[in-house]
């Protein structure tokens, strides 16, 4: 589930939580719809949908197909501050 969930992370650009207490090792099989920009940003005209855009979103897929629930919510991350840099001196 650790790997699912940072596979997850990754796809959707967000830092995750595995809070399922399951552990072990899975084989699952998870069939979805990637979400397409709704205009080509280049011209402005509506992009095309591709041919299996009849599938459900990750996240829906995700509660069908394995009985997970992905939840948006806030709290601390760790992130590292650097307050200045400096060129190393010639030896």
């Amino acid at each position: 589930m650790a790997q699912l969930a940072t596979s997850l992370a990754t796809f959707l650009s967000r830092f995750r939580v595995d809070k399922t207490g399951l552990t072990g090792v899975f084989d699952a099989e998870l069939t979805w719809t990637v979400e397409q920009p709704s205009a080509n940003l280049a011209t402005g005209a509506p992009s095309e949908a591709p041919p299996n855009a009849l599938g459900p979103s990750i996240f829906t897929a995700l509660q069908e197909q394995l009985g997970l629930r992905l939840e948006s919510a806030r709290g601390p991350v760790d992130v590292l501050v650097i307050q200045s840099a400096e060129r190393p001196e010639e030896n």
